[in-house]
């Protein structure tokens, strides 16, 4: 259904990160803390949310490669079927010399 409004997963996955973000930050500097608290709290989230987001990121790119191989296989097979079609055809129609 995110589909057919122009939204992908990963679209939907950034802006959900984002919000937690930003909930976080507020909720961080509304907090009675200390300034110092408060900065060491948030650079501590901001640390975890990049070594959060570099692992999705790596996974991402897994799938991606592994997508990719898969659909240069199937259009390798595809270009290999035409090719053998195409020869095949090129003999039936071939004019005895």
């Amino acid at each position: 259904m995110s589909e057919e409004r122009g939204y992908g997963a990963g679209g939907l996955f950034v802006a959900f990160l984002a919000g937690g973000l930003i909930g976080a930050g507020l909720a961080l500097l509304y907090a009675p803390v200390s300034g110092k608290e408060a900065r060491k709290k948030l650079g501590d989230l901001a640390g975890d949310v990049k070594k959060k987001a570099e692992g999705m990121a790596d996974e991402m790119k897994g799938r991606v490669e592994s997508f990719i191989n898969e659909e240069k296989s199937v259009v390798k097979a595809a270009y290999e079927a035409g090719r053998e079609a195409m020869e095949k055809e090129r003999t039936r129609f071939a004019k005895p010399e």
